[in-house]
């Protein structure tokens, strides 16, 4: 796998019933907030929005032209720097180590295109893979929030992480060289 067969793209119509049908699958579903079975109305409108939401870009992560999975900036503070991000694979065809890739490409954009000076994510303190997700690209933890959000009659616990441009800048090479430099090329 080379880099330059891996982007992140805009979301188009034709992309929607692929994510509406990621977004529904369980193993998704069980890692989000809303865990709730998506109708295409409901996501219609979600699409829609995103043209009059400057607070949210959401992008499609694609390798040598198949669509694998989504990653998106929410709650957008130009004025702070700081924003949130979200992230999936959605393909049960995407290649070992896609994830990761997907990662990286979601933090040069956030800290290089959006000029993010903060970057923030959150994971329920059961999703162990999302934590180490998180500790593997450079993020520290900076928060627990106990009872957070209530998940099948359960209130579950919600870790917050934090990466700041300045680590990205100083881990950035490594992760590349990381990713892109083994058996990956």
């Amino acid at each position: 796998m080379k880099r330059s067969n891996f982007l992140l793209r805009d979301i188009q119509q034709e992309d929607l019933a692929m994510i509406r049908k990621w977004r529904n699958s369980e193993h998704i579903r069980n890692n989000m907030y809303n865990d709730q079975i998506i109708s295409w109305e409901e996501h219609l409108t979600w699409f829609n929005s995103l043209k009059n939401r400057p607070d949210s870009i959401y992008k499609l992560f694609v390798y040598a032209g198949n669509p694998i999975g989504v990653v998106s900036f929410t709650n957008i503070d130009n004025k702070n720097g700081i924003c949130f991000w979200g992230f999936y694979i959605g393909s049960e065809r995407a290649e070992k180590g896609s994830g990761s890739i997907m990662g990286f490409l979601g933090l040069e954009y956030a800290f290089e295109m959006m000029r993010i000076r903060k970057l923030c994510g959150e994971a329920f303190a059961f999703n162990q893979p999302s934590i180490d997700f998180h500790h593997k690209l450079g993020f520290n933890q900076e928060g627990l929030f106990i009872g957070h959000i209530l998940k099948n009659e359960v209130c579950e616990n919600i870790i917050r992480f934090a990466l700041f441009r300045e680590k990205w800048l100083e881990i950035k090479d490594m992760l590349a060289n990381k990713l892109f430099c083994k058996k990956l090329k």
